[in-house]
């Protein structure tokens, strides 16, 4: 196995590359700040093109990682893994024991967890040689399927967005439109309807349609996202691929609030101030959908699912300061939320720098 320093400029603390030729790892760690803890992030295991693509994956998640870590309040910093392969096809036990080698050679600077890609009985083969691992099965000590959090995270941000919005914390009464009803947007479904909301909702495959109808016949159906984008609703909720929120849909998006569970709603930089100037309150998503990285950082501590979802539940909180200091300051959400992760970050490396000083 050999390692790999990643020398550019890019703000990272480190960036470690894995080759194993045993194996056919290869594998790249980045560690974007440490300033709040060890870095926690899943492991994607993707086909990547070329290595530059994978290399440019890694440095955006795990930054990513460090914002929706620091907003979350949890003790830890950002980190992200790319596995460059098939999974279907290059995926072996000897390869993912090859890769908990490396994360382990890290000595704890870099936890992992699931990602696209990888699963729990994968992290289960990884946890057999090093500790450094979470999103593992309920018999090795692990948190089980984190969608259960991440789609009650979203809906407690749902309700801090109705309250700035319509003064209530409530959704009674509203209708939200949700763009993929996988494990999570499912979920995110049944609290909606019970809190006493409507739903519409669209899905690329019939299978989650057919699901949703058979559980709760009173929900509408649209075609595909675009008639979701273009319906008449009080809240958007993107909970499938990211890059929904573009040039052509943005300027047709009917609904005054959009809160959903996708990652990287936004296609470019820019539309979050697009979305402020038409009226529209844009909960950021790595703010809302906090609940499943909250879920496997516990497993940390001996998994509690009470102690889990208490944590999540803060994210009305969270959820409620971002748009409140997005007002006062007269800037989008999107803004007010990276400016608080960065300011927790820097104080987080100041007590760090502090408490290395030597005395007198």
């Amino acid at each position: 196995m050999t390692l790999g320093v990643f020398e550019r400029e890019t703000g990272h603390e480190q960036v470690v590359f894995c080759h194993d030729p045993d194996s056919g790892l290869k594998a790249i760690v980045g560690l974007y700040s440490t300033a709040l803890g060890p870095g926690l992030g899943g492991t994607r295991f993707y086909p990547y093109g070329t290595e530059d693509a994978a290399i440019t994956d890694v440095l955006n998640l795990s930054k990513g990682m460090a914002y929706k870590n620091a907003l979350a309040g949890i003790p830890h910093g950002g980190g992200k893994a790319v596995i460059i392969g098939d999974p279907s096809a290059d995926k072996s036990d000897a390869l993912l024991r090859a890769y908990g080698h490396f994360v382990d050679s890290l000595g704890g600077r870099y936890i992992t967890a699931c990602d696209m890609g990888t699963a729990v009985p994968d992290m289960d083969i990884i946890a057999g040689v090093t500790r450094h691992v979470t999103s593992k099965s309920p018999a090795l000590g692990g948190g089980g399927d984190p969608s259960v959090l991440t789609a009650y995270g979203v809906f407690r941000g749902m309700l801090a967005c109705a309250e700035h919005r319509w003064g209530s914390a409530s959704l009674s009464g509203k209708r939200v439109g949700i763009a993929g009803v996988g494990k999570v947007g499912h979920l995110l479904l049944e609290h909606v309807l019970d809190s006493g909301g409507s739903v519409v909702v669209t899905d690329v495959r019939q299978e989650a349609i057919d699901k949703v109808r058979t559980a709760h016949p009173e929900v509408d159906v649209v075609a595909d996202t675009d008639a979701l984008i273009g319906a008449d609703l009080d809240v958007f909720a993107p909970c499938a691929l990211g890059g929904v929120l573009n040039d052509d849909t943005v300027p047709v998006l009917r609904a005054p609030v959009v809160c959903g569970a996708a990652n990287n709603q936004l296609d470019h930089d820019g539309l979050d101030a697009e979305l402020a100037a038409r009226g529209i309150l844009y909960a950021p998503d790595y703010l809302v959908n906090a609940g499943g990285v909250i879920n496997v950082a516990d497993e940390l501590h001996g998994y509690s699912f009470e102690r889990a979802k208490a944590r999540a539940d803060r994210i009305f909180d969270t959820t409620r300061q971002v748009l409140e200091h997005a007002a006062s300051e007269g800037i989008p959400p999107a803004s007010a939320a990276d400016r608080i992760a960065e300011q927790r970050m820097r104080d987080a490396a100041s007590r760090k720098g502090s408490a290395a000083e030597p005395a007198g």
